[in-house]
């Protein structure tokens, strides 16, 4: 298009600059030195965009923000001082502003249960975790994590009994002492899922394991309570404002667990069919129904109901009359 004789036809000039606002714009497009700055600025935010994804889901990853976060600054680190050919004891201006911000904003949204939930997680005492990375260190030799956990064990455990029967347990969990030092324990820690470890490994810490599978279950967001009142204003519409309360919580409940019983179907997996996740994970896939055909729908229609029980609209209306 810049390059195009009609461009240059566009003659408007900015009041602090003499040449053509197309000129100007034609010049950067055409500029390759332009276009490393854009490829360097997309390689300092995909980090970030990625980290900020993978939490925005139902997925559970609570106990992954906390070093989610270290991770992408160290990316974040090594793309800047790449570009800028500087060395790991070396300092940057531009890496400094924006190390700033991120802590800032880790700051202000880190929750003592991101602390909790990465003490839980036994990947991070595994030898080959802590190998992985320059300057690692276990969760129980982290002072900030280890403060944030003690502000959980005492909210969870107000009676001193308990609370020092979990301290004792973490205790035992985290130097992999007594009934935690078995190979198999050790060895599990970095091979399995942490949930599946603390179902074989967690049966002599009643208390943390507990703890540890309500947690380890939890999303990082409140994307999946969003996405409960993007589908509630499906349900309870202009045209349905007489339902009760009761009723449109019944059909909210109905929507998301067909919307996740229809996850586990290969229509799905293909994309041939998602008309259930109409305010799920995507908002860009209805299957082909337009947004207020959704909206009109209901469970007391029978064309949504013969979707529901896999019946026609005719057997439906058999049932109904039964």
């Amino acid at each position: 298009m810049v390059i195009s004789d009609r461009w240059s036809v566009y003659r408007e000039v900015r009041d602090d600059s003499p040449t053509p606002t197309a000129q100007i714009v034609k010049d950067l497009i055409l500029s390759d030195v332009w276009w490393d700055k854009v490829d360097f600025i997309l390689r300092i935010t995909t980090p970030i965009y990625e980290m900020i994804r993978i939490t925005d889901t139902d997925t559970p990853c609570l106990h992954l923000v906390y070093e989610m976060w270290d991770s992408m600054i160290e990316k974040v680190k090594k793309v800047i001082y790449r570009y800028e050919g500087k060395q790991e004891d070396e300092s940057s201006d531009l890496y400094s502003v924006i190390y700033d911000i991120l802590i800032a904003r880790w700051t202000k949204g880190n929750n003592p249960l991101h602390c909790l939930a990465h003490s839980l997680n036994p990947r991070y005492y595994s030898k080959k975790w802590l190998e992985e990375g320059v300057g690692r260190e276990p969760p129980h030799k982290d002072k900030e994590v280890s403060k944030m956990r003690m502000v959980c064990f005492k909210k969870f455990f107000p009676m001193q009994e308990e609370l020092a029967k979990v301290k004792e347990e973490y205790s035992r969990f985290s130097s992999c002492s007594e009934e935690f030092n078995d190979p198999d324990s050790i060895h599990d820690r970095w091979v399995v899922s942490p949930m599946t470890w603390w179902t074989n490994h967690g049966q002599s810490a009643p208390l943390l394991m507990s703890l540890a599978m309500k947690l380890l279950s939890q999303p990082a967001s409140s994307s999946c309570c969003e996405r409960n009142w993007s589908t509630y204003s499906f349900v309870h519409s202009v045209k349905r404002n007489a339902l009760t309360p009761e009723r449109a919580e019944d059909l909210v409940f109905v929507h998301s667990n067909l919307r996740h019983l229809s996850r586990r179907t290969e229509a799905y997996k293909s994309g041939e069919t998602r008309m259930w996740d109409v305010g799920g994970d995507s908002f860009d896939s209805l299957g082909g129904i337009g947004i207020l055909e959704v909206a009109d729908l209901s469970l007391d229609e029978p064309e949504l109901q013969a979707v529901t029980f896999g019946l026609d609209a005719q057997e439906v209306d058999v049932v109904e009359d039964n």
